[in-house]
């Protein structure tokens, strides 16, 4: 950032194929070209080579040599062990949660999560949908107060976010709108079970959320 506060050069070519890669509109596997995310941001060619660094470095995409930047995609191996991760760190925390006495608090701050995951299936927006998705189980997180937890989960973050694009699409590759809604419903019965202080029901809930979400992606890359 500059000192006005507005987005530097590189920083916009960044938001662009992030958001890209996260949207899926930039598919697995696919190659993209510096000059044209030069054109699409209205950049130069140096930013986006900044850009593209700094992408690199997070894993999603690797550059190649004189041809661009390859998309990366998540790999099966990589899937399981998010998911396993998630598993361990979501289910102890929404239990640890509930048990201290904190229910109710936490419910109540995941309202907001909860609205926009709302908005965003109604939208059909993915993007935003998986940013709620991940603020809702991260609030639940942050309420634990483990600080390692809450620096071990925040290092999942675009790996979440990518994952969870995917898992929101068809067969065909194409947005599921009824996998949209019926997971919506999912952070409810969990938000749920979390206001009434029931933390054998929240960890369960927790638990099939998680193992629909691998059953769906292995689904879909099958």
């Amino acid at each position: 950032m500059d000192t006005t506060g507005q987005p530097s050069a590189a920083d916009r070519a960044y938001d662009h194929v992030r958001h890209g890669i996260l949207s899926c509109r930039y598919a697995d596997n696919e190659l993209l070209a510096e000059g044209s995310i030069a054109a699409e941001t209205g950049v130069s060619r140096t930013p986006v080579r900044e850009a593209l660094l700094r992408l690199e470095a997070e894993g999603m995409i690797r550059l190649l040599p004189k041809r661009g930047a390859l998309v990366l995609p998540v790999t099966a191996q990589e899937w399981r062990d998010v998911v396993s991760t998630r598993l361990l760190v979501e289910a102890h925390c929404t239990r640890s949660v509930i048990e201290s006495g904190r229910g109710p608090a936490v419910a109540r701050a995941l309202e907001v999560p909860l609205a926009d995951l709302r908005a965003a299936a109604q939208a059909l927006d993915v993007p935003a949908y998986v940013t709620a998705d991940r603020t809702f189980h991260a609030t639940i997180v942050a309420a634990e107060g483990n600080l390692i937890l809450i620096r071990l989960y925040g290092s999942l973050r675009d790996r979440q976010l990518r994952m969870g694009a995917a898992n929101l699409a068809g067969p065909d590759g194409e947005l599921d709108a009824v996998r949209m809604r019926t997971t919506v419903a999912d952070h409810e019965a969990i938000a749920a079970a979390i206001a009434h202080e029931d933390g054998a029901l929240a960890e369960h809930l927790t638990r099939e959320h998680l193992r629909h979400a691998d059953r769906a992606l292995r689904g879909v890359r099958a």
